[in-house]
């Protein structure tokens, strides 16, 4: 690989940046992992790898508000990375798919693994959504038994550097 400026360059695209007060037809050069100009015209022979994105757009990481990514442990849990590469969200909010007895699992085996941020909502159900769908009568969180709001609160302190708010929603 050439020793160049930038590592990639994105030309031609409509850059879309509501932070910077940004739409406009731009090229886009990134070295180490960050975004290092923007420009009308970025020479090519600048660049280690060069994307013509006429047509496209650039946008900063997109957030998805709503997800259910505790893939392989929920029965509506999809998994982040192949989505987020695909859609531009780099972030993605789970909107409690955990609750305090397998909020652990969720850390380890899917949020500190995977390449996306993920920022989870933590379930007022212990269970979270581990049986929605298939034990009859207990559909989110029909029977309250379920509901522990002091393991809750406890699991939510002890991942307060993850978890972003409770989830309580009853069917």
């Amino acid at each position: 690989m050439k020793n160049m400026k930038y590592h990639l360059l994105l030309q031609g695209g409509q850059i879309i940046d509501p932070s910077q007060g940004l739409n406009a037809l731009k090229d886009l050069a990134i070295s180490n992992g960050k975004v290092s100009e923007i420009a009308d015209h970025i020479p090519a022979d600048q660049a280690n790898q060069v994307i013509d994105v006429t047509g496209k757009l650039i946008t900063p990481g997109l957030i998805d508000l709503h997800t259910h990514v505790y893939h392989g442990a929920i029965p509506i849990g999809v998994e982040a990375d192949p989505i987020a590469a695909r859609s531009g969200a780099t972030t993605f909010v789970d909107a409690g798919s955990a609750g305090a007895g397998n909020f652990l699992g969720f850390r380890l085996h899917v949020i500190e693994r995977s390449r996306c941020r993920i920022l989870p909502f933590l379930h007022i159900s212990y269970t979270g959504l581990s049986c929605f769908g298939y034990i009859p009568g207990l559909g989110e969180l029909q029977d309250l038994r379920y509901a522990d709001v002091g393991k809750a609160i406890e699991v939510a302190r002890e991942h307060g550097d993850l978890v972003v708010g409770i989830k309580v929603r009853l069917d």
